[in-house]
């Protein structure tokens, strides 16, 4: 019985070392500030524009879906489990404002969840699904 529970620590030993390698290569990326590319943009023109950049915007992960009934949905309680569309190991959505504009993996960085983009949607795409 002691084998076991060697293994189990074994397993759980190998599992958190994985854990922490991941860790240790994961890299902050800092993003670029827009800048104009040809000629310099008016007083006028860079105004809208700061006025787009602070508009705040929603973006959240999903990790998959599930139609469930009214009935089955007043049922659920707490330890109650809810199958969803997406098999394990399946990248998440990223979605701003609803609209999907990136996959993703779950990473942990400093105790905290974070999600490594590993598809970003063109912005084609995301003017065809607004249509």
């Amino acid at each position: 019985m002691s084998d076991d529970k060697d293994e189990d620590l074994s397993m759980w030993d190998e599992a958190l070392d994985e854990q922490a390698e991941a860790r240790e290569a994961a890299e902050t990326v800092e993003l670029e500030e827009l800048t104009p590319d040809d000629a310099p943009i008016t007083g006028e023109e860079k105004r809208k524009l700061d006025a787009i950049l602070d508009i705040p915007v929603t973006i959240s992960m999903e990790v998959g879906r599930s139609n469930i009934s009214i009935r089955n949905l007043l049922q659920l309680n707490q330890g109650s489990v809810v199958e969803l569309d997406r098999v394990a190991g399946e990248s998440l959505d990223v979605l701003v404002n609803g609209t999907l504009i990136a996959h993703g993996e779950v990473v942990v960085v400093n105790d905290k969840f974070g999600i490594r983009l590993t598809d970003v949607v063109s912005q084609v795409e995301r003017i065809k699904k607004l249509k």
